[in-house]
């Protein structure tokens, strides 16, 4: 009798025991802020048990601060494109195991084979979002500086003196990061937007400092709500943070409306990729993360409320109208022609770059 009952108490403390091992799956995601559905996580959580802790972060250079010190604590991070293959040279990522994610086989050739470009293989990262940086704004303050008939899809907007003057007295946000502004410029003077020549990278601090009295904030994110309840008239920004302003403003309905524009002269097409960092703790937990966001719903819902494109053509007969339809997500094939996209840069470029930036931004 003893016996059974020992036998029985310990089957129920293993089984307890279990099931705290269970309860305490974890792992630790870090994200750019306002770039997921949060149901999706809870979603997650219900179907595998698995707590989500989630963090946020708005610019390349503050994730990337993190990874280099080492010890994160987190298991998934995003980071865009250059900076994950700079990342992957510092050898801060491992490689993902690509049996343990049978949706990968989701995911659209054509995106991969650009990812290539920052992750030869596709061996660290899977692709989250892509999009480009281009041009938000108030449609009516615009009209009412520059003229009802004024043509907004220029970077003129932001980077012709004489203009961006017109539009300081409502307020200018640009991206708090040189990696996307500095090849806008670049790409406006009509050189080459990768360029790491150092007088070419001269001649876009002279235009940047030449609009820089224009310019209120360097932010990367505060001009989501900046734009939507029209603190701001324009805003040099991604693409899906300007299309959730757009939204916000429509669902406040205070008589704000806020739009895209793809600039004519070109813009970055960039990718978001998830990827694991060398030193993650629940790595077969962040696997069936990976797994779950490829799945075709999972990832258009993601889709559908950020409103960026994602790498996944399974998840294209889910994605909303609004979403697929609209070619400031999904442009057209002339304008894809007219996105460009950029290369890790060397140290010496790097250090170049950052003192651009500080001056540019410090506005001396």
């Amino acid at each position: 009798m003893k016996k059974t009952t020992l036998l029985l108490s310990a089957v129920a403390a293993l089984a307890m025991s279990e099931a705290a091992l269970a309860q305490d799956r974890v792992v630790n995601v870090y994200n750019w802020s306002d770039y997921i559905d949060d149901t999706i996580l809870a979603d997650f959580t219900k179907e595998t048990g698995i707590k989500i802790v989630y963090d946020v972060f708005d610019s390349n250079e503050i994730l990337e601060t993190k990874l280099l010190a080492g010890s994160t604590g987190y298991d998934i991070v995003v980071p865009t494109g250059t900076f994950l293959a700079r990342q992957i040279t510092a050898g801060v990522f491992q490689k993902i195991d690509k049996s343990k994610l049978p949706n990968i086989a989701n995911m659209d050739p054509a995106i991969m084979e650009r990812l290539q470009k920052y992750d030869p293989g596709n061996e660290h990262g899977v692709n989250y979002m892509w999009g480009t940086t281009g041009i938000g704004y108030n449609v009516d303050k615009v009209a009412e500086r520059l003229g009802a008939d004024y043509k907004v899809n220029t970077w003129d907007m932001l980077f012709k003196p004489e203009i961006a003057a017109k539009l300081a007295d409502c307020g200018i946000y640009m991206l708090d990061t040189a990696d996307e502004v500095v090849p806008a410029a670049l790409n406006y003077l009509g050189l080459d937007p990768d360029s790491n020549s150092p007088d070419d990278l001269a001649k876009a601090e002279e235009l940047l400092l030449s609009v820089r009295p224009s310019i209120r904030k360097f932010h990367s994110s505060e001009y989501i709500n900046a734009l939507a309840n029209g603190d701001i008239c324009v805003a040099l920004g991604w693409s899906g943070d300007v299309l959730q302003a757009r939204d916000r403003a429509a669902e406040a309905n205070q008589g704000v409306k806020v739009e895209y524009a793809i600039p004519k002269e070109g813009a970055l097409m960039w990718f978001d990729s998830f990827a694991i960092p060398a030193d993650a703790k629940n790595v077969a937990e962040a696997h069936e993360f990976l797994n779950y966001m490829m799945r075709p719903d999972v990832i258009a819902k993601a889709s559908n409320y950020v409103y960026y494109a994602n790498g996944n053509s399974a998840s294209k007969p889910q994605l909303n109208e609004d979403v697929i339809g609209d070619t400031a997500i999904y442009p057209d094939e002339e304008t894809v022609n007219r996105l460009y996209t950029t290369s890790p840069k060397d140290q010496r470029t790097q250090r170049l770059l950052t003192r651009l930036w500080t001056k540019v931004v410090t506005g001396q």
